[in-house]
């Protein structure tokens, strides 16, 4: 005979087995009169129960000594006792001794103490044992009628249990009759709320008539009970679609509830079951409220989420509340500002984008006061918020472009990158904010302390410094923030070894400006400043006066030469053009003097010894190639110089922009009608007895189901790869799976056939797992019939981004021979990482500072057929799931090499890089490395194993 399934648990212990004499310690205990050592041993007991202890013996100890006590706390203990023993034997039939129980039970439901009956009929609920409940079921109905409502309302509930038997209509036919009577004249809403939910499980009419009897009254009743009713309408509509319009109406009602968690549910199960405008925007403007009434950072967030569905299905809709959506601005906490921002910014139109960037720009300026300390984050959020405003309505860039300038000086590295990338845009984008861009720039040029913000700067002035005025500021401006030259003397080198380990004293302003420059030991003016931004830069560095900063001169004599080059490039640049705009030859050949003796200053700087680390040989080149180039122009050099680089910048914005809008098109959905699907003419719609928001609905249906929205075809391919065959043809037993995979579970349904003419008995699938896989519950056992078939659901949790392994066998015995058991060894079911990663954007910035914050990283050198790089870097992009964040026009042309980043971002948001770099030998054939990293050593392994496996081929 079949096994009974494992029984549900409904307490869950720990506890550390002692010593066997523990059995004995607890019967003594309770054969006492101690009532404390009594509840302890209780507590013992049941704990040994839950942990696969049977204590036999206990039973007859507590019936007779536990059973008649009067305290509470013994009589809730002894239920948990009663509920977890075993009350049949092994073929099912209640044990004989169970007879002492009821009696007792009955007891219990007929005391005088409310709280005796209510934890005794709670007890009930969990009893699945028809011949210890039909005895008591007079005794339950009549606590129906008790006067105290917590009786009441567990009386209820012992009643929908009991009725849910399988066998309960029978017992008691007449329940549905009697809770529906006790529902009307119920006033507590507790037990109003149980006998509902009784009416709505087991008489779903009776329900619904009930909730339309008294439909005015529905706002007056208690929360759980209009939460239990928002679930009847949502299961009443699933399966009767046609009634739907009178039930959104009960759910605009509730919109008023005094409490929010039933505000909440109206509002998503508006959204579940109407695309009518209406019902959307109330639910819309709901949610928005409860964003702003809200203190809990996880409540934001939810409906933070649920706000981002809507947005992707009703846009135009939610584009009405993108004021109200920003408002959670006022929140401190980051991912609750980053998510509105997102949400808001794919609301921006014509119409609302003034509005909203006034309200970015009001943020951006609170963000000054350094109250919270993560404002320099907040500020660079919101910079990249006012950028892509900028972008997409050019005309709001001129209010916001001066405002942000101000930060180009900005602490956070981050926040004044964004910035001056920023103002690189709109500068090429605008051509009539160039002029005032431009003097703003230069006027603001000596607060920026940062190295990246200040070549950009500079590829700035570099680029649009066009008129006479303009290129002399620049080369003004740029001369001025390197200070005096040279940067350092051979005087100063002399006195290197003697004052290294002296700390120099500031000089005073005055008294070094009556006479020559006094030069310090590190090669500085003591009335030029050597401040340095940078944490890393040698202390002999950085004495020196503050009165006059150099931001250029502090960080290029910090060793930072990349900087010097770009200096350099622009200095060429600005005198090619002044070369153009300045007709006295005078001038010219004064300014190209003077950017020589800078750009030889700096090769001298160098080449001291004066600086822990020379320059290198990059920026050495470079600062050769401005000085060749200034000692000898030609128009090809000059048009090279003044033209191409701005032509590329056009071309790298074109691009950008283009990826853009294939992404947008790309996310649109595209619903496709059958040719011969039925046409509903709105005009032609019969209006009786329809109220307006009925009448939307209905259109909004027929819209959907002609775009093909309520077609949701599988990919059947796909699936069948999913299955995967677990034993052989040729096994008594053959299995297959089917492998679901959802963001942190996997579904395995086993389909198990007896492939014999023997009953098998005790069946069971026992799985394993390796990696970060974990299984939910426990294997059961089951009886197989010949050549019948069983499915089997297993559950395994997954908490990481890892491949994973699961394998396991098959046990059963065989009818003939009960003793010996057969083990079928099941294949492995390899949990693909594929199923976890998908493909992601992000900035080039933020790909570098990632690639250099992981400490995971796994290099696989290239080994494959494949002989073309381009193929062979598509071939790895399919296989691995990522997105190539290289543009197209970077892996155009023939050159051999080719070097690519990848990105792909898991379900538990880890992020994947990887950087692809091929070579081509002369025989043809690819080779090179694919370098993977991660903040964890799961994707890394993982991602790297994948490649080894797919890289050889193209299969």
């Amino acid at each position: 005979m079949q096994k009974q399934m494992e029984k549900s648990c409904t307490l869950l212990v720990h506890f550390d087995k002692g010593a066997p004499s523990l059995a004995n310690e607890i019967k003594e205990a309770l054969e006492g009169n101690d009532v404390p050592l009594k509840i302890d041993a209780l507590k013992k007991a049941v704990m040994l129960l839950l942990n696969g202890e049977t204590i036999p013996q206990l039973f007859i100890t507590i019936i007779r000594y536990v059973l008649p006590s009067e305290d509470h706390t013994i009589q809730k203990l002894l239920l948990l006792y009663l509920e977890i023993i075993e009350k049949t034997d092994a073929r099912g039939k209640v044990l004989p001794e169970m007879i002492l129980i009821c009696q007792n039970l009955r007891n219990n439901l007929q005391h005088p103490n409310e709280y005796i009956r209510g934890v005794t009929l709670r007890f009930l609920c969990r009893l699945n044992e028809v011949e210890i409940i039909e005895p008591l079921i007079p005794s339950i109905v009549e606590n129906l009628e008790h006067r105290h409502p917590f009786v009441r309302r567990n009386a209820i509930l012992a009643v929908m249990s009991l009725y849910k038997l399988p066998d309960g209509q029978n017992l008691l036919d007449q329940a549905p009759e009697i809770i529906e009577k006790v529902l009307s004249t119920e006033q507590d809403h507790s037990s109003k709320r149980n006998a509902f939910l009784m009416l709505f499980n087991c008489s779903q009419e009776r329900a619904v008539n009930y909730l339309f009897t008294h439909i005015d009254r529905i706002n007056d009743w208690g929360e759980q009970l209009q939460m239990v009713v928002l679930e009847l309408i949502r299961k009443v509509c699933r399966s009767n679609k046609a009634e739907k319009g009178k039930y959104i109406k009960i759910i605009i009602s509730l919109l008023n509830a005094p409490s929010t968690a039933v505000i909440y549910e109206c509002a998503s199960t508006l959204v579940s079951l109407s695309s009518a405008p209406t019902a959307i925007r109330a639910a819309a403007s709901t949610y928005s409220q409860l964003l702003l009434s809200q203190s809990d950072n996880n409540v934001k967030l939810i409906v933070l989420d649920r706000l981002n569905e809507l947005k992707s299905s009703h846009r135009e809709i939610m584009v009405e509340l993108v004021m109200d959506v920003l408002r959670a601005l006022s929140s401190p906490n980051l991912d609750i500002r980053r998510k509105t921002l997102d949400i808001a910014l794919e609301l921006i139109t014509p119409r609302n984008v003034d509005e909203v960037v006034l309200m970015l720009k009001k943020e951006v300026v609170k963000t000054q006061s350094g109250e919270l300390e993560k404002n320099g984050e907040y500020r660079q959020m919101l910079v990249q918020a006012i950028h892509t405003c900028a972008i997409k309505f050019p005309e709001v860039a001129s209010t916001v472009v001066h405002l942000l300038m101000d930060f180009l000086g900005d602490a956070n590295v981050a926040s004044a990158l964004d910035v001056v990338v920023f103002v690189r845009e709109i500068i090429e984008t605008n051509p009539k904010l160039r002029v005032s861009i431009i003097t703003r720039l230069l006027d603001t040029f000596y607060q920026i302390r940062a190295a990246r913000v200040c070549s950009c700067a500079l590829w700035i002035i570099g680029e649009y410094c066009l008129s006479l005025s303009e290129v002399e500021s620049g080369i003004a401006t740029i001369k001025q923030c390197l200070g005096d030259l040279p940067f350092y003397t051979a005087a100063a080198e002399e006195g290197e070894a003697q004052d290294a380990s002296k700390s120099s004293q500031p000089v005073n302003v005055a008294a070094a400006s009556s006479r020559r420059p006094a030069i310090l030991a590190d090669g500085t003016y003591a009335t030029q400043s050597a401040a340095l931004e940078t944490a890393m830069s040698p202390p002999t560095l950085v004495q020196g006066s503050l009165t006059s900063v150099g931001n250029l001169r502090s960080l290029i004599l910090s060793g930072d030469f990349f900087l010097g080059a770009v200096v350099a490039c622009t200095l060429t640049k600005l005198i090619l053009r002044l070369e153009e705009v300045q007709p006295s030859r005078v001038e010219v050949n004064k300014a190209t003097t003077q950017a020589l003796l800078i750009m030889v200053s700096m090769l001298q700087l160098g080449q001291s010894p004066v600086l822990p680390h020379p320059i290198d040989s990059d920026s050495h080149d470079r600062v050769i190639l401005c000085i060749r180039l200034l000692s000898n122009t030609g128009d090809e050099i000059r048009k090279i110089w003044l033209q191409s680089c701005r032509e590329s910048f056009v071309k790298m914005l074109a691009e950008k922009q283009l990826q853009e809008t294939e992404e947008i098109k790309a996310k649109a959905q595209i619903s496709h009608a059958q040719p011969d699907d039925l046409i509903d003419f709105y005009h032609l719609k019969s209006r009786k007895g329809m109220s307006q928001l009925e009448l939307e609905d209905e259109v909004q249906d027929d819209l959907k189901r002609a775009t093909g929205e309520f077609t949701k075809d599988g990919d059947d391919a796909n699936k069948l790869n999913r299955i995967l065959q677990l034993t052989g043809f040729s096994d008594p037993v053959y299995a297959e799976a089917y492998v679901t995979v959802h963001h942190y579970d996997i579904v395995l349904d086993v389909t198990v056939i007896n492939r014999t003419k023997d009953t098998l008995q005790n069946l069971c699938l026992e799985l394993a797992t390796m990696g970060d896989l974990k299984l939910v519950e426990r294997p059961q056992n089951y009886t197989l019939a010949p050549e019948s078939s069983k499915q089997i659901k297993a559950n395994i949790k997954v908490s990481s981004t890892e491949t994973g392994v699961i394998f396991g066998n098959i046990v059963y015995e065989t009818s003939s021979n009960v003793l010996e058991r057969t083990v079928v060894v099941l294949n492995d079911i390899h949990i693909d990482i594929m199923d976890y990663i998908s493909p992601a954007s992000c900035a080039d910035a933020a790909f570098r500072t990632m690639w250099a914050e992981f400490e995971w990283e796994n290099k696989v050198a290239i080994n494959t057929v494949i002989q073309d790089e381009k193929e062979f870097l598509n071939h790895i992009i399919k296989s691995t799931n990522m997105k190539c964040l290289t543009p197209p026009s970077a892996l155009e042309g023939e050159c051999g090499f080719l070097a690519a980043n990848l990105y792909a971002k898991s379900v538990f948001g880890e992020d994947a890089l990887v950087n692809v770099s091929i070579e081509k030998q002369v025989d043809g054939k690819l080779s090179g490395y694919i370098r993977i990293r991660s903040k964890t050593q799961g994707i890394a392994l993982s991602l790297g194993d994948k490649i080894t496996l797919k890289q050889k081929g193209a299969a």
